[in-house]
């Protein structure tokens, strides 16, 4: 209960700035959202951080912001909920931190100012990272751009990360946390749309960005090739790291080990056609690169496996140039999995290029899959890993 007449303390500011965003025209369509986690204050916390599903708050930076200032905060950790930044970008956060942090808070908090339109409910503080160059960009955009910038000395962006980012909280989540927080957030931000169109709430019209996959799929794609499979314990524990084996530590080999081999799937039924292979065909080399597999398998399917190719490391940057897709029939992913079992393959991960009219049998997978889907953003693969491919 808030104190009549008294100076607030700081986690009643917090709860103060929480209702008044929820009460707001402009964002009503977050306030799902803010429901999702936690929210603390903490003395000892310098600024604010989030794991990516609770918040913390530092009670002197609070009492240290006015209360446009404060409500731009609890929105700028939401965003940072929105996006999963700290699930997302890992990969990034273990290359350069400081860099990471950056790249994060340039994206949203120019997403907060293009949102606030200027109307002062929210405000910016002073230190906060920003920077017009970096618009319509996502954060690994920007963090490339700011790697560049460092290696030549020659920096132009200033301002300071508004949080500290929970990223070793968030590495910590399970797989099975990590769906779950996934399932809340997406469906909080639908509550809040309906919320937002009920109300004829203008805040509703930004909605279709943040329903939308906020990563590039090319990004995604190298991202689970990298840390999924290279880097987890399926692919890790499966092959112990060589440096340790001698002093009779057996530990997993890390993400610098190359891959075994990779499986390419690629759906060839009638209702793919060239242009969708061209697109995925034109991304291969650079997952190739990413994942160093020591043997590439391409196997194009429709009711069967109509055609099999074997890469091996050194001629992988030819492929897109090389490959002959074949097939043009129906649909029926379990050809593939039934030619891996068949042929005894044992690969590290496939990437299966789809689609997604499967129907409703997606096969049963036991190894790492990912599955890129074109053009058919409602529909998720039951098992493994689904992103939906932007064109």
């Amino acid at each position: 209960m808030l104190m009549i007449g008294k100076e607030l303390t700081a986690q009643q500011r917090l709860y103060k700035a929480v209702v008044d965003i929820m009460g707001n025209d402009t964002h009503m369509a977050i306030a799902p959202v803010l429901m999702v986690g936690t929210k603390s204050i903490d003395a000892q916390c310098p600024t604010a951080y989030t794991d990516g599903m609770n918040e913390v708050y530092g009670e002197e930076f609070v009492n240290g912001l006015s209360d446009a200032e404060l409500r731009f905060l609890v929105l700028h950790e939401s965003y940072h909920k929105l996006y999963q930044h700290l699930i997302t970008w890992q990969h990034l956060n273990e290359e350069d931190p400081d860099l990471a942090n950056r790249a994060c808070d340039y994206v949203i908090n120019l997403k907060l100012v293009d949102a606030d339109k200027g109307k002062k409910f929210i405000v910016m503080p002073s230190m906060g990272c920003f920077d017009e160059r970096f618009r319509d960009m996502d954060t690994a955009q920007v963090f490339n751009i700011l790697k560049q910038e460092k290696g030549d000395d020659a920096g132009s962006s200033s301002g300071q990360p508004l949080d500290e980012h929970g990223w070793g909280e968030a590495k910590g989540m399970s797989d099975l946390r990590k769906k779950q927080l996934q399932r809340d957030l997406d469906s909080a931000l639908r509550q809040g749309a309906l919320l937002a169109g009920k109300s004829g709430s203008g805040g509703a019209r930004g909605l279709d960005d943040l329903l939308q996959p906020q990563v590039d799929w090319r990004e995604q794609m190298r991202e689970f090739v990298q840390t999924v499979c290279a880097g987890n314990d399926y692919s890790t524990w499966r092959r112990p790291n060589r440096r340790y084996v001698g002093m009779s530590y057996y530990l997993p080999s890390g993400v610098s080990e190359s891959m075994d081999e990779l499986v390419v799937a690629v759906d060839t039924s009638g209702s793919i056609g060239q242009r969708e292979l061209t697109l995925f065909l034109s991304e291969l080399a650079s997952v190739c690169d990413v994942a160093k597999p020591s043997r590439l398998r391409v196997l194009y399917w429709d009711t069967e496996v109509c055609a099999e190719e074997v890469y091996e490391q050194d001629v992988l940057a030819e492929v897109a140039k090389s490959t002959k897709p074949k097939g043009g029939g129906g649909t029926d992913v379990t050809c593939v999995v039934k030619h891996l079992q068949a042929h005894d393959i044992k690969a590290q991960a496939v990437v299966v290029l789809t689609d997604g009219y499967l129907g409703s049998d997606w096969g049963k997978w036991d190894v790492p899959t990912l599955w890129c889907i074109l053009g058919n953003d409602s529909t998720t693969s039951p098992v493994g890993k689904t992103i939906h491919i932007k064109e």
